[in-house]
C-alpha cells in the first residue's frame, strides 16, 4: 500500500503562483508513474498533468498547457506542480496519485493510489 501526501496548496490571487509537492510513503517514488488531478465543487475530478516513472515523459491538460509543469525529484522523492499564472477558475481540490507502469497516464483509472488532496483556491 503506497500513501501519498500531498502538500503546497492555499490561497492565491489571480495570475500567482503555487508549487504542489506530493511525497509518498515508499522509499522509492521512482517505482511509479504519477499524475495530479483535480475536482472543483460540484464538478467531476478531472486531469491535470502526468509523468512516468522515468521522468522522460510527461503530458498536461489543454487548460493548463504553458502554465502548469509536473516534475519529479528523485533525490527528494518528491512529484511537484509547478502552477503560473493561476486563474480563479484553477480553484479546486488538487489530487495526487501513483500508478504502476512507466507511461504519463491521462485516465484516472489507471492509477492505484490516490493522496487525499490539498486545497487550491485563486481569488480574482
Amino acid at each position: 500500500q503506497v500513501q501519498l501526501v500531498e502538500s503546497g496548496g492555499g490561497l492565491v490571487q489571480t495570475g500567482g503562483s503555487l508549487r504542489l509537492s506530493c511525497a509518498p510513503s515508499v522509499r522509492s517514488f521512482s517505482s511509479y508513474s504519477a499524475g495530479w488531478f483535480r475536482q472543483a465543487p460540484g464538478k467531476e475530478r478531472d486531469f491535470v498533468a502526468a509523468i512516468d516513472w522515468s521522468g522522460s515523459f510527461t503530458r498536461a491538460a489543454e487548460s493548463v498547457k504553458g502554465r502548469f509543469t509536473i516534475s519529479r525529484d528523485y533525490a527528494k522523492n518528491t512529484v511537484y506542480l509547478e502552477m503560473n499564472s493561476l486563474k480563479p477558475e484553477d480553484t479546486a481540490v488538487y489530487y495526487c496519485a501513483a500508478a504502476f507502469g512507466n507511461a504519463a497516464y491521462g485516465s484516472s483509472s489507471a492509477y492505484k493510489y490516490w493522496g487525499q488532496g490539498t486545497q487550491v483556491t485563486v481569488s480574482s
